[in-house]
């Protein structure tokens, strides 16, 4: 059986390849992004994990932070052990941390384009006569009509000022007619 071709040849230098650039990348890509913007910027490379940790009064193992009573309910005591009372130095990482966790959280719901362009082209042909928007052509899925109402009533929730609008301009063409 023949061997493989490239095992026996003489390894040579590529000197096309930018050896610093090579190093950078590969420092860049072992140390892992942190995705929290305060503790990525208080953190220091040449620390460990936990010595970083507890410089910004976070807990490296939340284990140990909290023991688990197992069996019965206990009032909380307050004991500090040596751990927990070493100095805070970067109290500004838990401040910026408890800012943006009271922020409140945006609604990340909402409806696709297509949608709203369905349920706009049934208001503005049909009204709110649902059977006749169930008969449509452009009801591509055959929604039934309580399935289209429940489209519309989405639509209303989300864009209240809008579907206001349009229920609005459609009264007034067919008061114009």
């Amino acid at each position: 059986m023949p061997k493989a071709k490239g095992k026996n040849r003489k390894k040579k230098y590529n000197y096309t390849v930018n050896r610093k650039k090579l190093k950078r990348k590969h420092q860049r890509k072992s140390k892992p992004r942190i995705e929290c913007e305060q503790i990525r910027n208080a953190w220091d490379d040449k620390k460990s994990v936990a010595h970083n940790l507890a410089e910004m009064g976070l807990a490296v193992d939340p284990n140990q932070t909290q023991s688990i009573r197992k069996g019965k309910v206990m009032p909380m005591d307050v004991d500090l052990t040596p751990e927990q009372s070493q100095l805070v130095r970067k109290p500004y990482v838990l401040k910026g941390l408890q800012a943006v966790a009271d922020l409140p959280e945006k609604s990340s719901k909402g409806i696709s384009t297509d949608m709203i362009d369905y349920v706009r082209h049934m208001i503005e042909n049909h009204g709110l006569n649902y059977k006749a928007m169930a008969r449509d052509e452009k009801n591509y899925y055959q929604d039934t009509p309580k399935q289209i109402k429940r489209k519309i009533e989405l639509y209303q929730r989300h864009h209240p000022e809008e579907c206001k609008a349009l229920m609005e301009s459609v009264q007034q063409a067919k008061m114009d007619l």
